[in-house]
């Protein structure tokens, strides 16, 4: 049996539409710290870097260099949505606003978003939701790269501040070298409260504290 070759993402949705098209992806939904990060990719046709994927079928050294070419080659936006607006606003809610801010860090408006996911942050130009899109779209495909590079390098500045969690290597997602960190050192301000595992660890201090504060 012959191994299967797995489709990469084309221009197919950028080719049903016209004008300046960006694909817009974000990075960093599911960690318990950090914050959430999108990009906003308008290729050039002319000149598009080989090898652009759904980033997290990249290895990481590739990913590096594929986002070097990608800001040296096309037009790009990034934004964030803090550790503090993602427990403001709920998780969904902040991927949105990142992607609204990287289509604003664009250096000129787009006339149609190709969005990665099936919820229209509302960008204020025609957008078209693409589920699995950084898989099928190369716009969106080349938005993943860059907003995962960014983020896991936000990750490994602020490892360098909170070294106990390995977020330089997990990113901030909750391995067991983070839930390590969790238990040792406890939640930083970098950690997402509303999310479970962080508000049960907060819960289970608060309960401690006052059962301490209980006399007799």
């Amino acid at each position: 049996m012959s191994d299967v070759i797995p489709l990469l993402p084309d221009l197919s949705f950028e080719d049903a539409e016209t004008g300046l098209i960006a694909g817009v992806d974000e990075a960093g939904r599911g960690p318990f710290a950090g914050p959430v990060v999108a990009a906003a990719v308008i290729l050039d046709r002319r000149n598009i870097p080989t090898g652009i994927a759904d980033s997290k079928k990249i290895p990481r050294a590739k990913r590096e260099i594929l986002f070097t070419q990608i800001i040296e080659t096309c037009h790009v936006g990034t934004g964030e949505a803090s550790v503090e607006e993602i427990d403001q606003l709920n998780i969904l809610q902040a991927s949105l606003l990142a992607m609204r801010r990287a289509v604003d860090a664009l250096p000129g408006r787009p006339d149609v978003a190709l969005i990665d996911g099936n919820r229209d942050p509302k960008l204020g130009v025609a957008s078209r939701l693409i589920v699995g899109g950084d898989a099928r779209c190369l716009s969106i495909a080349a938005a993943s790269i860059v907003a995962k590079v960014t983020r896991d390098r936000k990750m490994c500045e602020l490892a360098a501040e909170f070294p106990h969690y390995g977020w330089d290597k997990n990113a901030g997602y909750g391995t067991a070298e983070h839930r390590k960190g969790l238990r040792l050192f406890g939640v930083t301000p970098q950690h997402r409260r509303s999310f479970a595992p962080i508000r049960a660890l907060l819960d289970a201090d608060q309960e401690e504290v006052q059962e301490s504060s209980i006399t007799y």
